[in-house]
């Protein structure tokens, strides 16, 4: 019987078309993989690149920052400065448009760079800011002389507490953690001494808690060395607090007066008062102390940036800046 000549080709055709399939899928694979690579790239640089841009211009913020603070006291009277939130400086930047501000460039430019890129960069990036005045609130580091609480201080905190509706207990282990950070390791043969916070943020370090800490932020600050309280930024309650014998309702009404006219001199305050008041080592109407926040807002991602600015006279030093970004 005679084999059809053909008929040994057909396994090899099969064999065939199978290495060829596996081929291509092999081929397709790597290009896949060399094309996301590509992509990975060019996104992680896009990513870079736009953090540098970022930061370039939360730096620029924090300089707009520095010149009105320096301004600021360049107009003051050198022998009675003063701080209000009457000034420029108080008055929050709304968010607008990078472009509106390059605008108000001398030369009238509204381009960012040599690309089309940067110019739209400059249309979809939003900026806003605030600068804060951080002795209008009470300070963390008047709390303790030494290691021991500082008894006018700590009146005055229980009085925060109370106003704020935050439990005594709170404050207690405040003070309790802030004896024990102090502490070296080798003092109490613990080794699980708390850090010393350098941010409000970080009290909860010392056994406050999320909710009062939520609650007390905006009436507390954390500084490298003791200040007094800006009676012309207090709010009303850290006015309450601090003022030895004053009411609420008697700090609603100096907030409402100093709304209309800020006081000049600590003098003018306790005059404002109505009763007589030693307050020179704990008050004044001036301030050293400020926290600048700069928010760039971007089509993915918001990031902010908070510097804490120490102005003396007319001299400015930043002490720390964090930033971070909001999602």
């Amino acid at each position: 019987m005679m084999r059809t000549v053909g008929q040994p080709l057909a396994p090899q055709r099969g064999a065939a078309l199978l290495a060829a399939m596996l081929t291509v899928a092999l081929v397709a694979t790597l290009a896949a993989g060399a094309m996301w690579q590509q992509w990975r790239s060019i996104e992680v640089e896009s990513a870079e690149r736009q953090r540098s841009q970022a930061r370039w211009l939360l730096t620029g913020a924090l300089d707009w920052a520095r010149v009105i603070l320096r301004e600021d006291a360049r107009a003051d009277n050198p022998n009675t400065p003063t701080d209000s939130l009457a000034e420029p400086w108080a008055v929050p930047l709304q968010e607008a448009r990078l472009s509106s501000f390059l605008a108000a460039l001398p030369d009238g430019s509204v381009t960012t760079g040599n690309s089309g890129e940067d110019d739209n960069l400059a249309q979809n990036v939003f900026l806003s800011g605030q600068i804060s005045d951080l002795q209008g609130r009470l300070n963390i580091t008047n709390l303790m002389k030494g290691d021991q609480p500082d008894p006018t201080a700590l009146a005055a905190f229980g009085r925060l507490f109370d106003a704020l509706g935050v439990p005594p207990s709170q404050l207690s282990l405040l003070v309790q953690g802030l004896q024990a950070a102090q502490r070296k390791p080798s003092d109490s043969g613990n080794t699980s001494t708390p850090l010393m916070p350098q941010r409000v943020a970080q009290l909860t370090w010392l056994g406050l808690s999320p909710a009062s800490l939520k609650t007390l932020a905006p009436h507390l600050t954390l500084l490298p060395t003791p200040t007094t309280v800006n009676v012309n930024t207090a709010s009303q309650q850290v006015l309450y607090a601090s003022v030895p014998g004053l009411g609420m309702s008697d700090a609603q009404r100096l907030v409402q007066q100093r709304e209309r006219t800020p006081w000049s001199t600590l003098d003018d305050f306790v005059k404002a008062l109505g009763r007589p008041a030693d307050l020179q080592n704990s008050h004044n109407v001036n301030t050293q102390f400020f926290e600048v926040l700069g928010r760039l807002r971007m089509s993915q991602t918001t990031l902010q940036e908070r510097s804490l600015v120490k102005r003396e006279q007319r001299n400015l030093t930043v002490i720390w800046r964090e930033s971070g970004s909001l999602q």
